[in-house]
């Protein structure tokens, strides 16, 4: 095999696959859950549920009215731990098969040079291989190259600017009182300004204590992106009213920006390999299917590629 180097800005690997601490219990503030619909992908998640790694959480959600819930027959699956545990799982499998993985390291800019691509971070470390995949949100994969004065042909180029992503404002509440959301305990209103409602409780992830995880959706993330925490923490609060009984008293809350939460316009194809002297991929969940198992099915179909290439 090859020599494989990691690097991400985040405290942990995972990106959207994440799970925030609060007191004495977790909420996932990124990716929800995942649904599985390509044969690969399930081949993987079977192993996973047997191992018992992910569980199915659902097959639908309310939108919050007196209706059932909405069955469409998708298991929704999460993440015991989290949904961060299983980005923790896939870094420890790549540890022991030899991968470096460094975290909290910002890549500033990338480089070609006439044999290697160089990566280097904002702690002065640099990192150097054969090929490069970039697997950011494009709009900062393509900034990245910028920096470096790595050029790009207009057909690439193009093709890569065309990707958009809508942006998320999530909360994350630690709260203590009735709080009763509709089974399995989460609300999905696409289309509205408070898009998704879910209790890390019921979910399974934060058993000793209430977490709620609110999320707002695409227009109104896009409206309010820079307005004050406190300020969009009090209207996400006042949107959990109608499933609270009697008084509710608040420990603690967060906001999280996510700029890039939701591709919005896609490449059509798994990934982009350009047109370059050194081997140079572009992937992740804006290519060929957004969420959780496009991102997966991208980095797969990408890993058969490199390994084709590189022999």
């Amino acid at each position: 095999g090859h020599p494989v180097t990691i690097v991400d800005k985040g405290r942990t690997v995972g990106g959207r696959l994440a799970t925030r601490e609060m007191g004495p219990g977790h909420a996932d503030h990124g990716a929800q859950f995942f649904t599985v619909r390509d044969a690969t992908f399930r081949e993987h998640v079977a192993q996973w549920e047997t191992n018992g790694l992910v569980y199915v959480w659902g097959t639908g959600w309310s939108d919050g009215s007196l209706v059932d819930s909405p069955q469409d027959g998708y298991p929704r699956y999460a993440v015991r731990g989290g949904m961060n545990a299983l980005a923790q799982h896939l870094a420890g499998r790549l540890i022991d098969a030899g991968a470096a993985i460094h975290v909290n390291r910002t890549i500033t800019s990338v480089t070609q040079g006439a044999s290697q691509w160089q990566a280097d971070d904002d702690t002065g470390a640099c990192y150097r291989g054969d090929a490069l995949i970039l697997t950011p949100p494009v709009p900062q994969s393509l900034a990245l190259l910028d920096a470096g004065c790595v050029g790009l042909n207009s057909t690439d180029r193009s093709a890569l600017e065309r990707i958009t992503y809508a942006p998320c404002l999530c909360g994350i509440f630690w709260l203590e009182g009735e709080i009763a959301l509709p089974e399995p305990g989460a609300i999905q209103r696409p289309g509205t300004d408070i898009s998704w409602v879910a209790d890390n409780r019921a979910k399974g992830i934060s058993p000793d204590t209430t977490l709620i995880t609110v999320h707002a959706g695409p227009e109104y993330s896009r409206r309010h992106y820079t307005a004050p925490d406190d300020e969009l923490l009090a209207t996400f609060q006042a949107s959990l009213q109608p499933f609270c009984s009697g008084r509710i008293k608040r420990h603690d809350a967060e906001l999280k920006r996510w700029r890039y939460a939701l591709p919005t316009v896609l490449h059509p194809a798994r990934f982009l390999e350009a047109d370059s002297a050194l081997p140079l991929f572009f992937g992740g969940d804006a290519f060929g299917h957004p969420r959780v198992e496009g991102a997966a099915l991208s980095g797969l179909r990408m890993g058969e590629a490199m390994v084709a290439l590189l022999g």
